[in-house]
């Protein structure tokens, strides 16, 4: 282990690898900080479910225009310099938001201002999160690829921690301490990770890994040598290669479009012109992709899976501590078992379904899903303790079992994103492909928000939630009908 370290430190330098692990796991331990503004809209702001759930949905919309930070940061460099800048910035919105909440009790309890700072906080982890995906594409991209799995690794494991850290601790926080200073504890990383920023180093363009890539490679990555006729055939793709990923695996090549059209500002950065010949560039080649069938219609399908089933966890959030009174260290636990089961899952996945195809998997994941709901019904109309089941197993074990056949659900997006991306602008597009989901996600929070106040269900008023609950058990069953969507051949083998 500490040779494997050692070898990672020769290649990327310790900096690198700090900034790396520290940006991923403030990632994962938002939880800490979020698990307190779920209270701060419930108990301070006396929001019902629904505004609760419309507030939260708006503060995470930066995360579905994700793109548009890759495209801006690769063609239009800050003094020649295109990662560092952009992540200082990142930073700043990620720092200033939690340090004003922590300072100002007026913001804290004001709906809009509120609102408005979570969503530029949001804006800064999103940026953050596409530039380090940046930085570490081009880590690897030449001669330490060798290295590609391992740094992945190592920032999947240093989110993982995070996540399991910030659940753990968050509900210890809002049992011990005031929300003022919650705020302000979860603001020491984002300033943490500004003073990381300054010690690592970036080339001065985007120019010179470009061209080294190019010459290396003997030909430009264009968006042409995209096939629009690839199969999947024995689970292969004929579309570049690219392997499956999971959160942070993206890809080792450029992210940017096909050289011929990335051109670099002049020294004085007063190339107007060329600026927006790259930005139009980039858009065409982003637009002219995924416009192909092959790409467009296995993406629609995930987007109609999230937008088709309404999200109604900010109910249940709402029905287990005012009802079921739960306390918040006992919800952080739940999330630590959430985290376990989204491991146990990517692993069960890997060892034992990637050869299966992958309608197949999204049929039994949405039947899981399903049947997950039913068990909520249970929970809301307390079958379960007529049974002789307590409520703190119900929500212990239905959250782990949640996250990881939830799993199953998104290794196969990742999976074809993977398989998807042409040659060029594989950064850009799968950072769009995580954009539609995510925005999926936003639009199903906002149906299960509708969906909420339709049925009249508030704090303290929970009578047609069983009602809620199997509307949304029923529509678990609505994206199964599109799966002509998703490529017959496909499997979880990467090509």
């Amino acid at each position: 282990m500490i040779g494997w370290c050692k070898q990672l430190r020769g290649a990327f330098g310790a900096s690198f690898l700090w900034l790396v692990c520290l940006i991923y796991f403030t990632q994962g331990f938002r939880s800490f900080v979020w698990t307190a503004v779920s209270y701060q809209l419930k108990d301070e702001l006396k929001l019902s479910p629904s505004a609760s759930q419309f507030v939260s949905t708006i503060a995470f919309f930066p995360w579905s225009v994700k793109p548009l930070y890759g495209i801006v940061s690769d063609c239009i460099p800050i003094k020649g310099r295109k990662r560092i800048p952009y992540l200082i910035l990142a930073t700043l919105f990620s720092f200033f938001p939690w340090l004003l909440l922590g300072t100002s009790e007026f913001l804290r309890t004001s709906k809009v201002q509120l609102m408005v700072l979570l969503t530029v906080q949001n804006l800064g982890s999103a940026m953050a999160d596409v530039v380090i995906d940046a930085m570490i594409a081009e880590a690897v991209r030449l001669e330490r690829a060798l290295f590609a799995g391992d740094l992945q690794s190592i920032s999947w494991m240093a989110m993982a921690l995070g996540g399991i850290c910030g659940s753990l601790l968050g509900g210890y926080a809002l049992s011990n301490l005031r929300m003022d200073e919650i705020f302000l504890i979860f603001s020491v990383l984002p300033a943490l990770q500004l003073a990381s920023c300054h010690f690592v180093e970036e080339g001065s363009t985007a120019g010179k890994a470009f061209s080294k890539v190019s010459a290396s490679n003997g030909t430009h990555l264009t968006i042409e040598n995209f096939d629009t006729d690839s199969n999947f055939s024995n689970g292969k793709s004929k579309v570049g290669g690219a392997s499956r990923r999971k959160k942070g695996q993206k890809d080792t090549k450029n992210s940017a479009i096909k050289s011929s059209d990335l051109q670099v500002l002049d020294k004085d950065g007063s190339s107007t012109s060329s600026l927006f010949q790259s930005l139009k560039s980039a858009s065409y080649a982003l637009f002219k992709a995924f416009r192909q069938p092959i790409i467009l219609r296995p993406m629609a399908w995930f987007f109609l899976a999230h937008v088709t089933v309404p999200n109604l966890s900010t109910v249940m959030f709402y029905y287990q501590t005012e009802i079921l009174n739960l306390e918040a260290s006992f919800l952080g636990t739940a999330r630590v078992l959430g985290w376990l089961g989204l491991m146990l899952g990517t692993f069960i996945y890997n060892k034992y379904m990637k050869n299966m195809r992958l309608r197949k998997i999204l049929i039994w994941t949405h039947i899981g899903l399903a049947t997950l709901s039913a068990l909520d019904l249970v929970l809301v109309t307390q079958t379960n303790v007529s049974l002789g089941i307590s409520d703190r197993v119900m929500v212990l074990y239905g959250s782990a079992i949640a996250d990881g056949i939830n799993q199953f659900k998104f290794m196969p997006f990742l999976i074809l994103s993977g398989q998807l991306c042409p040659p060029g602008i594989e950064g850009t597009l799968f950072a769009l492909f995580m954009s539609i989901n995510n925005f999926g996600s936003t639009v199903g929070s906002f149906v299960g928000a509708g969906l909420a106040s339709a049925l009249n269900i508030s704090s303290g008023s929970f009578d047609n939630l069983p009602l809620g609950i199997g509307i949304q058990v029923i529509c678990t069953f609505i994206p199964v009908a599109f799966l002509s969507l998703i490529p017959k051949e496909a499997t979880g083998v990467s090509a």
